[in-house]
């Protein structure tokens, strides 16, 4: 088989790795890939979001099957484009997709279904919205409407932080038409944790659970970034948990979609919050979380390639998904700066990986042979273990054998798992 994937960082390095160790895959194209990646695939400078390119090239090559892994051109309407040329993808059509792309329509599905999430109220124009977050208690979350790459969601902790961010999405534009509109939410505490699953539209099955380390610093301190680093699974997520899950969360949503003439296949993320009050829904991602995949992939002993035609054709079964009982760790390796302004061009040095490491790399070109670094989030080092102590300390090991100039790492990912685990 011949597989095109879409997107171009350390999540598609991951999936395309995946995906190689089924037999019958004989070539996997990838656009627009990255300088990592090419060699593990054919990468072609076709860019995610370049629907019309990516239609071209998949009727010049004629893929056996697509996998579209961004959220951008899976709202767009990528797999709905291909699936016209009759090209079978993996990943939501754009009716679906749009569970991601509008926190609006997210939260009025959940209101109208109850699943359970954070009170909001919705703002169309600014001056409502500051008229109401003067007689608000804080904290709360501003969240823009659409996609922000991650970025759109901002905790306030006074009015005058409100009022900024409520001019940088409204009045500023800083994301473009996603800050038309915007919600503003209750403030959830609680360990949060990340599920992705896969789902045909009927069937839903759950991977091994993540954390995803969002902040630039130490301690949870710093801007918020795309994620410095993710363990699985989760201590915080127990069988208990889970069970409640399935039955109020994640069966709800897929039915939901369906009954809403919007069935969802392909994978969809659920971001929780464990609260008091039970868990709750803090976003859905219509696509595989980065650097979530990075982590949860490893683990999978199931064909992937499998369980994504079974996700298109709608023949998802529970026993055709099977993960390990080990752990996984990743540390991102990112420019410093990142993710404000931050210098790249400087050469990558990798070293030879062991039994249980993998190197995904995100922001990297080839230049006359040399790997450079390109982006802000440069690479994760992963390890899979039998426990998360060992995953830990030995994707810590990687990640020191690893080096290029203005390399940035937090140096405490995993702690907070590791610290639940002493308390259990």
């Amino acid at each position: 088989m011949n597989i095109l994937v879409i997107g171009g960082g350390g999540r598609e390095h991951a999936v395309i790795k995946a995906l190689k160790k089924n037999g019958s895959v004989q070539k996997i194209w990838c656009l627009p890939g990255n300088g990592g990646i090419a060699a593990d695939a054919e990468c072609f400078p076709v860019k995610a979001t370049d629907l019309d390119g990516i239609v071209s090239f998949a009727k010049e090559k004629r893929p056996d099957f697509a996998v579209v892994t961004p959220d951008d051109p899976l709202v767009l309407g990528c797999v709905d484009r291909l699936e016209e040329i009759g090209v079978p993808c993996f990943g939501p059509r754009a009716n679906a997709a749009i569970l991601e792309g509008s926190k609006i329509f997210s939260k009025d599905l959940m209101k109208k279904y109850g699943i359970p999430t954070a009170e909001s109220r919705i703002f169309d124009d600014p001056a409502s919205a500051l008229s109401y977050l003067k007689e608000t208690a804080y904290p709360v979350v501003v969240k823009a409407d659409g996609l922000a790459l991650g970025k759109g969601a901002i905790i306030v902790q006074n009015f005058e932080e409100a009022e900024k961010a409520v001019r940088d999405m409204m009045i500023d534009k800083v994301f473009g038409a996603s800050g038309s509109r915007i919600l503003i939410e209750e403030f959830l505490t609680g360990p949060e944790v990340s599920v992705l699953s896969f789902t045909d539209g009927k069937t839903v099955v759950p991977m091994v659970s993540s954390m995803d380390h969002k902040r630039a610093q130490d301690g949870d301190r710093g801007l918020n970034t795309g994620g410095m680093g993710t363990i699985a699974p989760n201590p915080y997520y127990t069988k208990e948990i889970a069970d409640v899950c399935m039955e109020k969360i994640f069966l709800p949503t897929v039915e939901a979609m369906r009954k809403e003439g919007r069935p969802f296949r392909g994978c969809l993320y659920f971001g929780l919050m464990l609260t008091k009050a039970g868990p709750k829904v803090i976003e859905y991602n219509c696509r595989f979380g980065d650097p979530e995949t990075q982590v949860v992939l490893p683990l999978l002993e199931s064909d992937l390639l499998s369980i994504m035609q079974a996700c298109r054709n709608g023949t998802l079964t529970k026993e055709m998904v099977k993960f390990s009982k080990g752990a996984a760790c990743c540390v991102v390796l990112a420019s410093e700066g990142y993710p404000l302004s931050y210098r790249t061009g400087f050469e990558i040095s990798l070293p030879d990986t062991k039994e249980g490491e993998e190197i995904d790399i995100a922001g990297a070109k080839l230049s006359e042979g040399k790997l450079l670094t390109s982006g802000g989030r440069v690479l994760g080092a992963v390890a899979r273990a039998a426990d998360l102590p060992t995953a830990v300390k030995n994707a810590y090991a990687l990640a020191d054998r690893i080096f290029f100039q203005n390399a940035y790492r937090r140096s405490d990912i995993g702690a907070r798992a590791l610290a639940a685990l002493k308390e259990e």
